[in-house]
């Protein structure tokens, strides 16, 4: 929570002075600082989303090495967690960052823009779990280690699938309905 706090207040404060000034004015104020929530939310959003890329990506390494191994026991387990990490990362990057048109009946307030903050970071733990178990996985199948190979693949599966119904939950945070 302090993170999300951290961010926040960094954003208020980078503010320039026309900005500033500009936040004065009622009703002003709430927009910019609404537009500033959802900024930080966006900014942490990113940060998952190049995590999750990352460790996509050491996993198209693996896949390699499994492949130049010929052991197609586990490849098309490893292709399936590829596919499905490209799948939650693009989730993660095209996620809703809680904007409520003018008109909409559904208005977003800003205890729930500060909700949905303090969700996003508290997935930041998660992300960095399955960057860990993904890098491990790599350097095991680096050093040949290749006897826990199809566990790993179950395990991390099953962690990113958690993380991904954690992450469907968002919208009701957003919404104030969780």
């Amino acid at each position: 929570m302090s993170e999300k706090k951290d961010i926040y207040e960094k954003a208020k404060k980078e503010m320039r002075l026309s900005e500033r000034i500009l936040a004065a004015i009622p009703g002003f104020r709430g927009y910019k600082e609404k537009e500033l929530r959802r900024e930080s939310d966006r900014l942490i959003r990113n940060h998952l989303y190049q995590k999750l890329s990352g460790a996509k990506s050491d996993l198209k390494d693996v896949f390699q090495r499994l492949s130049d191994r010929r052991l197609f026991e586990v490849l098309t387990d490893v292709d399936r967690l590829v596919a499905k990490f490209d799948r939650v990362a693009e989730k993660v990057n095209h996620a809703s960052y809680g904007y409520s048109g003018f008109f909409n009946i559904v208005k977003i307030e800003e205890e729930n823009l500060d909700r949905m903050i303090d969700f996003d970071n508290q997935l930041v733990d998660k992300v960095d779990k399955i960057v860990t178990e993904a890098n491990t996985f790599k350097s095991e199948i680096a050093k040949q280690e290749i006897k826990k190979a199809k566990d790993r693949v179950q395990h991390l599966t099953e962690t990113l699938e958690a993380f991904e119904e954690t992450f469907d939950k968002r919208e009701e945070v957003i919404l104030g309905a969780s």
